[in-house]
């Protein structure tokens, strides 16, 4: 049963939503880092490259840009995933191991942060080109979920069997979740992991439809960051066992395939109701004067003329603004731009210290005599995810308010 476009391009977006979920395993690196430093023997200061390894994988990650371009984009993600299989099953394997060496990890980190590069680009590909009236919004909506990602492994190691975790240090509990949960996860979103082309008429009724939809995820969105937050804070405090929450939090994040699932059913049932409308039509085409019959007919012609000619005026005067707002710079042409300098001297200055906090919140929590660093790092993850979901407010109250003045100008 094939899904309707509108359908499908939310579908889309939930898969972005769950990948993004998990496509952060290199931030629950603080629980077990001190464990790590003890294990291989290493250094504090070795310790801290091997936090920044991650990134340095991420320096290569424009290949899965050049691979976007000649592979469908499940294969992309699944390469991601694979890289990440590889880069955390291999230490979880050999952990304990002397022939595992400290640059052996490095090398191996930094696979797997390349693995999320190619994961981000599948999400940023599909949040752009379903959504192109609401690509800001869908692409801040999905990424706001990568800062969920510590909370879903903390959450996932902390309701694991007692034998697993017995039988594992907590060192290895967690290279096994970073290594197979992206990759379990991105077979089940695969899929959807496409770019679904709109008919005309599809695209003005998907523009008035989105609305709604968007709303819906907003909402969805602030209950699953509220239970994040009480289950960091304390689930316990009030009543609520640890396997509940995990319960929860699960059901909320797929709580938003609901909207597909929603759009298909009302889509099947506008059919239906075409359907009998076209059957009392040919009923009273049978049954009344053939002049009555002709004038109608020659009326609903008019009127869905007129609508054609309005939604395709409506259209051209979206896609000339559009194109105006919107360069495709490449190469070279992007170093000679002031917005790509901007963002890349702020993002090293300002996102990197954050990302040094983060990287130690292992070390902070022991030196303020935290005997488990998860709950510092959950909670950490549970804010940032707020974070991270503020400026998808932004973009859609910005993004309304310039389609709302768009059509005002062309109704005068």
């Amino acid at each position: 049963m094939s899904s309707s476009p509108s359908s499908a391009h939310w579908l889309s977006l939930v898969g972005s939503v769950w990948l993004q979920t998990i496509n952060g395993p290199n931030a629950d690196f603080p629980v077990y880092s001190s464990q790590l430093k003890e294990i291989k023997g290493i250094s504090q200061v070795r310790l801290n490259f091997l936090a920044s390894a991650s990134d340095v994988g991420k320096v290569f990650g424009w290949f899965a840009g050049v691979a976007a371009l000649h592979l469908p984009l499940w294969a992309v993600a699944l390469t991601g995933a694979a890289f990440g299989l590889v880069g955390y099953g291999v230490q979880f394997l050999f952990l304990d191991s002397p022939r595992l060496a400290y640059w052996h990890l490095f090398l191996l980190t930094s696979l797997a942060g390349n693995g999320i590069c190619w994961i981000n680009t599948v999400c940023y590909l599909l949040c752009i080109n379903n959504f192109p009236s609401d690509s800001r919004v869908a692409v801040s909506l999905a990424t706001s979920y990568l800062g969920l990602s510590a909370k879903f492994y903390t959450t996932v190691a902390e309701t694991l069997p007692r034998a697993a975790r017995a039988r594992y240090s907590t060192t290895k509990v967690y290279l096994l979740l970073n290594a197979v949960v992206p990759m379990a996860v991105t077979l089940v979103a695969a899929p959807s992991l496409r770019v679904v082309e709109m008919v005309k008429e599809e695209c003005s009724r998907n523009k008035r439809r989105s609305q709604a939809p968007f709303l819906a995820m907003f909402a969805i969105t602030l209950a699953t960051g509220a239970c994040a937050i009480i289950g960091s804070v304390g689930a316990k405090s009030i009543g609520l066992s640890t396997r509940e929450h995990m319960v929860s939090f699960f059901v909320l994040l797929a709580l938003p395939l609901l909207i597909p699932v929603g759009l298909r059913v009302r889509k099947s049932m506008a059919k239906i109701r075409e359907a009998k409308w076209e059957n009392r039509v040919h009923d009273h085409d049978s049954d009344g004067p053939e002049t009555a019959v002709s004038v109608s007919v020659v009326e609903i012609e008019v009127v869905e003329d007129k609508r054609e000619e309005e939604e395709q005026r409506q259209e051209a005067e979206q896609q000339s603004s559009s194109s105006s707002s919107q360069e495709e710079v490449g190469g070279l042409r992007l170093l000679r731009k002031l917005d790509f300098w901007l963002y890349f001297f702020s993002y090293m200055f300002s996102g990197t210290l954050g990302l040094v906090f983060l990287n130690n919140l292992g070390q902070i929590a022991e030196s303020r005599g935290l005997a488990d660093a998860s709950t510092l790092v959950s909670l950490s993850s549970s804010f940032g995810f707020f974070g991270r979901l503020l400026p998808a407010f932004l973009d859609y109250y910005t993004a309304k308010n310039a389609n709302d003045e768009q059509e005002r100008l062309l109704a005068i």
